[in-house]
């Protein structure tokens, strides 16, 4: 084969591969479109259930382009349980102050829903700002949160909790530096202490 050949090909190669990524990209788009559109009708539904699952999908898209249409939502929001979904749902695609209606709701009844959002955070990071502005109770279980998803950096921010007057809280943390020391006692050096996940949260039954 000689050299233009060898061009021609590399060219027609080049072409293809671009057209297969423009097609993937097109998909990509296409099915973000249609699961943001299903979502919208969903979450006029009357039922509760359906109206936080359609917040908990929006949430996994985490695109910005739905902020204007959850914040509509969540401003008409009765149910405590959508309410908390449609924070959740904003803090993903940008609006950081969202995030601190999902760590209060940790000393409520919608622990167990907060607290599945909140150990699906890509790093642990966002909540240190609140362990020493939230309750004891609150604290206790940010300490467990941190846990599931603490680092190496987690361990001096959570240190002098293990040393607290209030014993659950004392004992909180000592747990939390346990579990996170053997994770990462058990991950390869250069590898990240904890893979990307995103979440639904829990579902009211």
């Amino acid at each position: 084969m000689n050299s233009l050949n060898k061009t021609l090909c590399l060219v027609l190669l080049l072409i293809v591969t671009g057209e297969v990524t423009v097609r993937a990209q097109s998909d990509d788009e296409r099915h973000m479109e249609d699961t943001s559109a299903a979502a919208e009708k969903q979450l006029a539904s009357r039922d509760p259930l359906v109206r936080q699952r359609a917040a908990e999908e929006l949430a996994g898209l985490a695109a910005p382009a739905n902020r204007k249409l959850l914040e509509g939502y969540r401003l008409q929001e009765k149910n405590a349980r959508v309410k908390l979904a449609l924070d959740w749902a904003l803090y993903r695609i940008g609006k950081s102050e969202a995030l601190f209606t999902v760590v209060r709701a940790l000393d409520s009844q919608r622990v167990n829903q907060a607290n599945a959002y909140l150990t699906t955070l890509e790093t642990p990071e966002p909540l240190y700002l609140f362990m020493e502005r939230m309750n004891g109770n609150t604290q206790v279980k940010l300490l467990e949160v941190l846990a599931k998803i603490g680092d190496a950096g987690t361990l001096d921010k959570i240190k002098p909790y293990s040393e607290s007057l209030d014993p659950k809280i004392a004992e909180a943390a000592q747990f939390a530096m346990r579990e996170i020391e053997q994770r990462l006692g058990q991950i390869p050096a250069g590898t990240q202490t904890r893979p990307r996940q995103v979440g639904t949260g829990e579902s009211s039954p």
